[in-house]
């Protein structure tokens, strides 16, 4: 969910500006998955604009504080948003910590990264979106080590479907600076894209696994 209109249509004019997102309509990327896709997106790119960067950790952290006060802990979900994630509990001053994919295969083979107490609220910071499945297993690896998970904020999110539904089942709240959605309407106010390039970007949500097959 975004909350700002005018946030969300920022961030992603910031994010197209430094090719954090990049839009390639009529030359498509494909993805690790197989898909073909008009758009790509690595937010890590965020970390070498000071400028950008210090905008997108205010935001977020702005919207932490309207949400949920301030939380005992702030967890980024490796490796995309450790990051960010970093910037935003310095910029509240809490503790970090972040959350692998799996534990570690060797020394004290931890999945959470950092000092986090039974009990403690934490807020989860990620870079992107997509299916939500990552996202969640960082959310379950918290909440296994006793952690109370207020809920999720994300620089952007692509709004597929069924990652929506992923969240509705894990009762997990999910606030994204940016979206899919408000991306387009960047991407159409700043003339840069055909009217049937915008339509390209619009219908390739609608069935991504199909799309340009």
């Amino acid at each position: 969910m975004v909350r700002d209109k005018n946030i969300a249509i920022k961030t992603a004019e910031l994010l197209l500006q430094i090719k954090a997102i990049k839009l390639q309509p009529q030359e498509p990327f494909t993805w690790a998955s197989g898909w073909k896709s008009p758009i790509y997106c690595d937010n890590r790119v965020t970390l070498s604009h000071p400028v950008i960067r210090n905008f997108l950790k205010e935001q977020l952290a702005v919207q932490i504080e309207a949400l949920y006060g301030k939380p005992d802990v702030i967890a980024g979900v490796a490796t995309g948003a450790i990051g960010i994630g970093m910037l935003v509990a310095d910029y509240l001053s809490l503790p970090f910590i972040y959350v692998r994919p799996e534990a570690k295969k060797h020394g004290r083979q931890n999945q959470i990264e950092g000092h986090l107490e039974e009990g403690q609220t934490v807020v989860v910071i990620e870079d992107l979106i997509s299916t939500g499945k990552s996202s969640l297993n960082a959310v379950d690896a918290l909440k296994e080590s006793g952690a109370e998970v207020k809920g999720m904020l994300a620089l952007f999110s692509y709004g597929f479907s069924f990652a929506i539904e992923n969240f509705k089942t894990h009762d997990l709240e999910l606030t994204t600076l940016s979206d899919y959605d408000h991306l387009i309407e960047q991407a159409r106010q700043s003339g840069h894209f055909k009217v049937e390039e915008i339509e390209l970007l619009k219908s390739w949500r609608k069935d991504p696994s199909t799309w340009n097959v």
